[in-house]
C-alpha cells in the first residue's frame, strides 16, 4: 500500500489521473492511497440530480463518475482516494465501504468522539450531522474515488446544496467536535486507520 501526498490540487486533473491509473493497472500494480485537498468545488455523482444544487454561489460543479449525489470539497477538508484491487484483497464493495467507515469511526474514537453509520446513507455521522462522506467507482474489480473528512474548513458552501441528496442534512467537522488536529495531521492519522482496515484479514 503506497501513500501519495498530493497537497492541494485541482479536482478534475486528479480525477482524470485516478481514471488513468485504474485503466492502466495490472494484477501486479500496488494499491495506493492518494491524500489531498481541493480548491472549492461541488461534485455530482453519475446518478446525481442537479436540483440538489440549490443556489449558484460561484463554486464550480463537476459531474463525475462515482456513486452518490452532490457533495462539497474545499480547503481544510481531508480527501483520501482509494485505488484498491478489491479482487486481490477478496473484498466486496459493501465490505470496502464498511471498512472505510470503520477507519473514520476509529479515528474519532481516539478523541472520545462517538461516530456512527446511518442505514441507507453511506458516510459517518456524529449524531445527525455528517462529518465524512464517501463515494466509489469500481472498474474491472478495482476502486477509485474515496472519502472526504471535514476537519477545519468553511462549512458555508454546504448551505447551497442538499448534502449527499438529503435536504437540510446538518454537517460538522472535527474542529467543531473538539479535535485539535490540522488537516495534515488528520490525513496521516486517517491513512493509518485505513491501512489497518484494508490490511486486516477476516
Amino acid at each position: 500500500m503506497h501513500l501519495r501526498n498530493l497537497g492541494r490540487v485541482d479536482y478534475e486533473p486528479t480525477w482524470r489521473a485516478m481514471q488513468e491509473f485504474t485503466a492502466s493497472r495490472t494484477p501486479e500494480t500496488d494499491d495506493e492511497l492518494w491524500i489531498c485537498e481541493h480548491a472549492p468545488v461541488y461534485t455530482l455523482g453519475q446518478a446525481g440530480k442537479p436540483e440538489h444544487l440549490l443556489t449558484d454561489i460561484g463554486i464550480p460543479l463537476i459531474k463525475i463518475d462515482r456513486g452518490g449525489q452532490i457533495t462539497y470539497h474545499g480547503p481544510g477538508q481531508v480527501v483520501i482516494y482509494l485505488l484498491i484491487d478489491l479482487a486481490r484483497r477478496k473484498l466486496k464493495v459493501r465490505e470496502l465501504v464498511t471498512r472505510i467507515e470503520q477507519a473514520i469511526i476509529d479515528l474519532l474514537a481516539v478523541y472520545a468522539v462517538t461516530a456512527e453509520r446511518h442505514d441507507g446513507a453511506p458516510g459517518v455521522y456524529v449524531g445527525p450531522a455528517k462529518v465524512a462522506a464517501l463515494g466509489l467507482r469500481i472498474r474491472k474489480g478495482c476502486s477509485y474515488h474515496g472519502l472526504c473528512l471535514n476537519v477545519d474548513m468553511d462549512l458555508a458552501p454546504y448551505a447551497a446544496i442538499n448534502p449527499c441528496g438529503y435536504p437540510g442534512m446538518p454537517v460538522t467537522q472535527t474542529k467543531d467536535l473538539g479535535i485539535a488536529l490540522s488537516p495534515e495531521q488528520a490525513a496521516q492519522a486517517l491513512a493509518g486507520h485505513l491501512s489497518r482496515q484494508l490490511e486486516r484479514d477476516e
